[in-house]
């Protein structure tokens, strides 16, 4: 027995399904998750000494790569001066004041601990700012787990067969409405019912929590054009796409400009972090400068706010990251379309610059109905054999790939080599 065995085997007694978050669990995959015990560059290391090359990369925050030195001393040089105040700090003026700077539609932002709770208080805003209280999202979209929004979820709601949870009362998810994504039919249908009862529109700008599905040309644009239609503001969640796809993230490019923007833990270089901004009108209302209450007594920690704008500063002072990696990134998933495409096999590859996913499903994925016809079997041994060759696959279809800068072409070769391995033997 393996120790990520042993280990899982102890977890199951004390954590709930043996891991503290659903999407690590290998359920869907089959065996034991794999303990990890380090990361470096674009490896991960688990307990037993194994090697992966890591496309998960805590879930996208590591766009540097793992270890990237001068995040880790500035973390080191935080956690000098003390973990945790509870009490205001510079870190926390020079990390607003940088993401002001590098996305033009936020002009004041709050910092919190976790994408969820961001989403959270930016729907709450809105609701606020508009006296609405219908929220707006998208089948497949996953926007964390608070219980409105836990309505025909992506992510690990959609690997586990679950869409909604129990413990949500019907009452709380009473006013949350669900379109088909990439249609605006639907969306415009919504309005047309009860337009004016919807305080905002919540999406991912590019879908990746039911694998990568982009948006459609002009789905962005129209969401834009209702909502100002009828009053409703728009929110980009961008706890995935804001600062991966590039320095001002999806909504710098598809040229669209949200009212509320919500960005989870890249801005933290993987810590523990979320942040919600948007127009200085609509921020003024976050207590204690208005009536929306949202509090936190770890928001804006030193320690993660030190990791953030390590990282966040080296994205904006090297533009060309971003170039380098998208370019690697369309090679690679080109790749991997020819292979499939190869093979004979119908599969679909779907990418936005470093994020992708490859689909086991017959037809083009433009939505939820169209991403839940892959072939879940077929994943999961596809997803076993990748791991037991040391590439290190999120154990869900329905989960994104992520790059890294740390990911240099040779290693891209070798596992493309894997791949072309497994497909056509």
């Amino acid at each position: 027995m393996s120790r990520s065995e042993e280990l899982f085997k102890e977890a199951l007694n004390v954590i709930p399904g043996g891991v503290n978050s659903p999407v690590r669990a290998f359920g869907s995959i089959g065996g034991a998750p794999r303990f990890i015990r380090n990361a470096d560059g674009a490896y991960l290391y688990d307990e037993d000494g194994n090697q992966y090359v890591d496309f998960i990369g805590s879930w996208g925050p590591m766009i540097l790569g793992h270890g990237r030195k001068e995040v880790l001393e500035a973390v080191l040089d935080a956690c000098k001066r003390g973990l945790s105040f509870g009490a205001a700090t510079q870190a926390e003026v020079e990390m607003a004041k940088l993401v002001c700077g590098l996305v033009p539609s936020i002009e004041m932002v709050r910092m919190v601990n976790s994408g969820t709770e961001a989403v959270m208080s930016a729907i709450r805003t809105a609701r606020g700012y508009t006296r609405r209280d219908k929220i707006l999202k998208f089948a497949g979209c996953y926007h964390g787990h608070s219980d409105g929004l836990l309505v025909k979820a992506g992510s690990g709601a959609m690997t586990s067969g679950i869409p909604d949870s129990l413990g949500v009362p019907a009452g709380i998810t009473r006013d949350t409405l669900t379109a088909s994504y990439n249609s605006l039919e639907d969306v415009r249908s919504h309005f047309n019912q009860c337009g004016e009862e919807i305080a905002a529109v919540i999406v991912e700008p590019v879908a990746a929590n039911m694998g990568v599905v982009p948006p459609k040309p002009g789905f962005l644009e129209g969401l834009r054009e209702l909502c100002d239609a009828y009053g409703a503001l728009l929110i980009f969640d961008e706890v995935i796409t804001g600062f991966r796809l590039g320095i001002d993230g999806a909504q710098g490019l598809y040229q669209i400009t949200p009212d509320l923007t919500v960005f989870g833990k890249i801005i933290g270089g993987g810590m523990p972090v979320g942040a919600y901004g948007g127009r200085r009108e609509i921020m003024e209302l976050v207590a204690p400068s208005g009536g929306v209450y949202q509090a936190g007594t770890l928001s804006g920690n030193p320690v993660a706010m030190a990791a953030g704008i390590a990282q966040l500063t080296l994205l904006k002072e090297r533009p060309e990251y971003y170039g380098a990696l998208n370019q690697k990134a369309g090679r690679f998933f080109g790749r991997i379309q020819e292979i499939v495409a190869d093979a004979g096999l119908p599969y679909q590859v779907n990418h936005v610059g470093s994020l992708g996913c490859l689909f086991f499903a017959d037809g083009a994925v433009t939505d939820y109905p169209s991403a839940k016809s892959s072939n879940t079997k077929a994943f999961a041994a596809y997803c076993n054999d990748m791991i037991a060759h040391g590439v290190y696959l999120a154990p869900s279809q329905f989960e994104a790939m992520f790059l890294s800068i740390a990911h240099t072409d040779e290693i891209l070769d070798a596992v493309l080599e894997i791949i072309g391995n497994y497909f056509t033997g």
